[in-house]
């Protein structure tokens, strides 16, 4: 006779627990779900155990399937149900853009904690409105800038802060797709679309590198820009009809931040090859750092004045060991992390906030943070639009 014994995991009781309800069930949210299903037992002791509560989303047809597999204890497809439910202390929308305003607002004022993808709005006006009311609700709230969680880019911030760099002159940054090219055979979707999207790659992808100057470097002053949209339309999926493309497929920026320092910004759908390449150069008066997010866990590093093996150029740093942002919680040094893994980051990092009741800034961004870069990316547009210098004014 066997003397094993089943053991029945329950959530850790010495932590708090909080309920998650989630909009949206595909790439996003598949990402956010994988974080929240890992955090338990990822860190020790986790910030909190989320319990998957409610997922939202459409077409209703696989949403039952996707709380099935998700691990979630019921469904929706009604967003309203999701504000609504007293149960849910932490809504986390991963909707598409035209969503995050009015999902996010009526949670918010529903007393309901508030993660919300990027770009945070259609344009700065709209996600004004969401910070005002998160101000007033006085809950946490996160932007969906996740990558200010990747420790080579956490590190990066620390050189920079600790003054190793000195005076900052250069922030470049691109960020480079290649989903829609024509061979690509991308159908109209949402994100062609400036009513449900806003923008298309200003927003995209570009609102990611535009947070990331301000997480590394400072605050925008002005901006020049081009934008350009190859494709005007595209084959839907279900009737093989032609879709209106009313938003840009790349862009081109030049920025001046407070400071001084000038930034090269870029952004496209079209660069054939580039899966998903964002590559970012800080130059500074005693040094200069580079990034590459296919090569995520290194940061290449020139110090002048601590340069350690004589030579004159940069050096790779393998953000592997314990000492480096985040990277206690995983594996032996050398044992790299991927992708999915800055969302276990970020997500820790609200639930934290959340229950030991601490700011989500300046490590995370806050909805002021997703307003900031609207201001940013309705800069752009503009500059295209108008062929002239924009100089940037911001709210409190």
């Amino acid at each position: 006779m066997s003397n094993s014994k089943e053991i029945f995991i329950t959530p850790q009781k010495q932590i708090p627990q909080l309920s998650i309800g989630l909009l949206g069930y595909a790439f996003m949210g598949k990402a956010h779900t994988n974080a929240y299903k890992k955090i338990p037992y990822i860190f020790n002791p986790a910030p909190a155990f989320p319990n998957l509560e409610m997922i939202c989303g459409l077409p209703i047809t696989d949403l039952a399937a996707a709380a099935q597999q998700y691990g979630f204890r019921t469904y929706s497809p009604d967003w309203h149900t999701l504000v609504e439910d007293p149960a849910i202390q932490v809504l986390d929308n991963c909707g598409p853009n035209a969503l995050h305003a009015p999902v996010s607002i009526a949670a918010v004022n529903a007393g309901k904690n508030v993660i919300c993808e990027k770009p945070l709005a259609l344009n700065a006006e709209e996600a004004k409105t969401m910070w005002d009311a998160a101000k007033k609700a006085g809950v946490h709230t996160m932007t969906g800038f996740a990558y200010r969680f990747v420790p080579a880019l956490c590190l990066a911030r620390q050189l920079i802060q600790s003054g190793k760099l000195g005076k900052i002159y250069h922030y470049r940054a691109q960020y480079l797709q290649d989903w829609g090219l024509a061979v690509a055979n991308t159908p109209f979707t949402w994100k062609y679309s400036k009513k449900m999207a806003g923008s298309g790659s200003v927003g995209d992808l570009g609102s990611h590198i535009i947070d990331m100057g301000r997480f590394l470097v400072g605050e925008y002053k002005s901006v020049q820009a081009t934008t350009h949209t190859f494709l005007s339309s595209r084959t839907t999926v279900n009737n093989g009809e032609f879709g209106e493309v009313d938003v840009d497929d790349t862009f081109a920026a030049i920025a001046e931040f407070e400071n001084g320092a000038i930034a090269t910004l870029e952004a496209s759908r079209f660069a054939a090859g580039r899966k998903n390449s964002q590559c970012i150069e800080i130059n500074g008066e005693k040094g200069s750092l580079c990034f590459n997010l296919e090569r995520i866990n290194e940061l290449e590093v020139y110090l002048a004045e601590e340069n350690s093996i004589g030579t004159h150029g940069f050096q790779t740093v393998l953000v592997t060991e314990p000492q480096y942002p985040w990277i206690k919680n995983w594996w032996p040094a050398g044992h790299v992390i991927g992708w999915e893994h800055i969302f276990i980051h970020e997500i820790a990092h609200f639930l934290g906030c959340v229950v030991n009741n601490t700011p989500v800034g300046p490590d995370g961004a806050t909805f002021y943070d997703g307003y900031r870069a609207a201001v940013v990316c309705d800069a752009i547009l503009e500059s295209a639009d108008s062929r002239r210098v924009v100089d940037l004014h911001f709210e409190a």
